[in-house]
């Protein structure tokens, strides 16, 4: 099911409803996906509506994963010449799930721009998971792992922000789900 983009706040998207569903934010800069040196230290705290208030005009949105306690797995789709050329993370995904004959985890998933999609969960308690660049995570080629990591963690763009003119958008809007075991058994490690 698709859910509607969220309602924009002085020319940019409305971090709100992350907010909402317990998502720590932080602003990107405007048109772009790639974070300033210390992101980490520009969370944002309060209600959405002081939130909204605050928020720089045209800002996209940026999602802490250390601070939301969440994992997200980017399923990247790389449909443009270069290095990657040809690597398709969410038929990977679908494949490493028939392998484990398992359906694919209802979560909630945003659409990127370049039809990739990111499936963000919970992280269980106890669970160790590092940010994996590169398409070289355990799951395989194109699928990318943005973990809390053990200090700062990593990050995604949230739906609603624009890169090229082209919005993420919410593509599942489900709960978020708790990792499913058989996905923390991959990328995961146990803590004590």
């Amino acid at each position: 099911m698709t859910a509607p983009a969220p309602r924009p706040t002085a020319g940019g998207p409305d971090p709100g409803p992350l907010l909402d569903r317990g998502l720590s934010v932080f602003p990107l800069p405007a048109g772009a996906k790639v974070a300033a040196q210390g992101w980490q230290h520009t969370l944002v705290a309060g209600s959405p509506e002081e939130v909204r208030a605050g928020w720089p005009p045209g800002a996209n949105i940026g999602i802490g994963c250390r601070a939301s306690g969440i994992v997200g797995i980017d399923l990247d789709r790389h449909t443009h010449g270069g290095v990657n050329a040809g690597i398709d993370g969410v038929s990977q995904f679908a494949a490493v799930c028939q392998r484990w004959g398992l359906p694919r985890p209802v979560t909630l998933e945003v659409a990127t721009p370049n039809c990739g999609r990111h499936l963000i969960f919970r992280v269980p308690p106890g669970l160790f998971v590092a940010s994996v660049s590169g398409g070289t995570s355990r799951l395989g080629p194109g699928i990318d792992i943005r973990g809390p990591g053990r200090a700062l963690g990593g990050y995604l763009a949230g739906p609603g922000s624009v890169i090229d003119g082209r919005e993420y958008t919410i593509e599942v809007d489900a709960p978020i789900a708790i990792l499913p075991g058989w996905i923390a058994a991959l990328i995961g490690r146990r803590t004590r």
